[in-house]
């Protein structure tokens, strides 16, 4: 009896410690899981994130008493930054001193009393042997910084630059680590986000407003220099224990080809009539490195065919930045839309095709209003890739030996000759052949005619050449079969652009239906394509073509 007893309420006893133990293990599971996530998610944390977790007058007692011992260093570290930022930044002031000017100095440079505020920082994972810091700084400081300014015609102007307010987030890099204290050979510096930077620029003993248009041109001469010197990817090294730091400095990596085909569905910002737009197109946001299109007048889906190289220092965190302008004429331009492609997406070698939806802002993202897209092809060329990595429209034009002619005689690298001298190389990078477009059918057609149907009919047009030509009219339909075959001789493939615009035929005249414009890019790579392409301009409608691509030898000059 106490055998089955024993039984009875042992068997219901381990079920339920089972259970429970089963119960408890799960929940240990999801502690487990969320502290995981927890973790990678201050993994990941940002200076901005930390920003909004430490609130002012909130911050960790360590970080107080970082601001409290930078306080004390103060003196020290404003005498050695200041002649860092005067070595620095003084020699992009004398390379970037316009033309009305003779050359600007620093008279004097000391950051004042007020030091800045340290108000939030992250570690963030780098390479093995290396530890990367990200700290946020504030300053509303009182400098007393004046830069002796010198006119062509041998007026000086001494310059005061007064009421300057900055945020900014820098990145610190340490390495490499090593076993000697302090445990790492170098610290590299860099603004890698500048968020403000306020300043006034005062004449001592005068206004500046006495002299017309030098104010701005100042003003643009300093942000340039300061991107130019101290703004990411530039890295400034300190040496800290002997050492060869060479490799840590910032060079050229590779080069991006960006070919600006098209925009269309642009937001129209004029009164009467409709937009003028052009392009500026940059990877560093320098007057030397900035890009800009043709202007193409009155026209809210324009056609640029515009072709531009981009020096890249580093391809993990450089983006390419398009904005897209309504040329006022001797007023100023008004933005109408800007987009952005990280350079990680970008496969080496590979040509990448994209539609980008522009917007108004590319860091506060609240404005939804459509304002257009915009047409790239984009070829990231690395230097020195295994294996020579070659232009996938000439296999003569290898990379290893374009970076080459890419350096001076004395072996160094040239960054400001770089895009001029590949831009040249180019030049002699022509790519001729014969293109063979079938014109096969196109469908959904929108019915343009009072009974209902459409009479299509299809010009081809090669842009650069001007070369035209058209299929036969098909009468009342809207999924009209052609079937027809065009030749064309293409002298430069790599700059042609084909347009095929579609019509419905009217015994007087004819109506627009809509359009296809194409590069030559992906039948140059893949030798024939069958594909269907939708028409912009219409709210339906496809058309589908057969394209070969036949190259022919050229003759070289001996």
């Amino acid at each position: 009896m106490g055998f089955v007893a024993g039984i009875v309420l042992g068997i219901p006893f381990g079920i339920a410690l089972i259970v429970a133990f089963s119960k408890w293990q799960n929940v240990r599971a999801k502690r487990r899981s969320e502290l995981a996530e927890a973790v990678a998610a201050f993994a990941r944390m940002t200076v901005e994130d930390s920003r909004k977790i430490l609130q002012s007058g909130a911050y960790p007692p360590w970080l107080r008493w970082l601001n409290l011992q930078l306080d004390k260093l103060w003196p020290y570290i404003n005498e050695a930054a200041s002649e860092l930022i005067r070595s620095s930044v003084e020699p992009k002031l004398e390379q970037y001193t316009p033309a009305v000017l003779a050359s600007i100095k620093f008279s004097k440079l000391t950051l004042g009393t007020v030091p800045p505020r340290f108000t939030g920082v992250c570690v963030i994972a780098g390479e093995p042997g290396e530890i990367i810091m990200e700290v946020e700084v504030q300053w509303d400081g009182n400098p007393n910084i004046v830069l002796d300014i010198k006119t062509l015609v041998g007026m000086a102007l001494p310059i005061q630059v007064k009421n300057i307010g900055f945020t900014g987030v820098f990145r610190l890099i340490f390495k490499p680590l090593v076993d000697e204290f302090p445990c790492f050979g170098a610290i590299s510096y860099s603004l890698r986000q500048q968020k403000q930077l306020d300043f006034t620029l005062k004449v001592v003993g005068g206004e500046l407003s006495a002299i017309p248009g030098i104010s701005d041109v100042i003003d643009e001469t300093i942000r340039d220099a300061i991107e130019d010197s101290v703004a990411w990817p530039v890295r400034k090294i300190i040496p800290i224990l002997p050492g060869d730091y060479s490799d840590l400095e910032l060079k050229p990596v590779g080069i991006l080809e960006v070919k600006l085909v098209q925009a269309k569905d642009l937001a129209n910002k004029d009164l009467i009539g409709k937009s003028d737009p052009y392009a500026v197109l940059f990877v560093r946001p320098l007057r030397n490195r900035t890009k800009r299109s043709k202007t193409i007048n009155n026209d809210l889906n324009p056609i640029w065919n515009g072709n531009f190289e981009f020096v890249v220092e580093d391809p993990a965190t450089q983006h390419l930045t398009v904005r897209i302008f309504d040329d006022e004429g001797l007023q100023p331009s008004e933005l109408i839309g800007c987009a952005q492609v990280p350079l990680k997406d970008l496969e080496p070698g590979k040509v990448k095709i994209l539609w980008l939806k522009l917007v108004k802002d590319l860091e506060i993202q609240r404005d939804t209003k459509y304002r257009g897209q915009v047409n790239l092809e984009l070829l990231y060329c690395p230097f020195g890739m295994e294996n020579q990595l070659m232009n996938p429209f000439n296999p003569d034009f290898t990379l290893t030996s374009l970076e080459r002619a890419m350096k001076d005689e004395s072996g160094e690298w040239d960054p400001d000759g770089i895009e001029r001298k590949y831009t040249q190389k180019k030049r002699h990078v022509i790519v001729r052949g014969v293109l063979s477009i079938t014109v096969i059918s196109a469908e959904d057609l929108p019915a343009l005619d009072l009974m209902g149907k459409s009479d299509p009919y299809v010009v081809l047009t090669l842009k650069k050449s001007g070369i035209k030509k058209k299929t036969r009219v098909l009468n009342d339909t809207l999924n009209p079969v052609w079937n027809q075959t065009f030749d064309f001789l293409v002298e430069d493939a790599l700059h042609e652009l084909l347009i095929l615009e579609v019509y419905d035929h009217d015994t007087i005249g004819k109506n627009y239906i809509g359009r296809c414009i194409m590069t030559l890019t992906r039948i140059l790579l893949e030798g024939e394509l069958y594909d269907s392409f939708p028409l912009d301009g219409t709210d339906s409608g496809k058309i589908s073509l057969n394209l070969k691509w036949a190259p022919q030898p050229i003759m070289r000059d001996p």
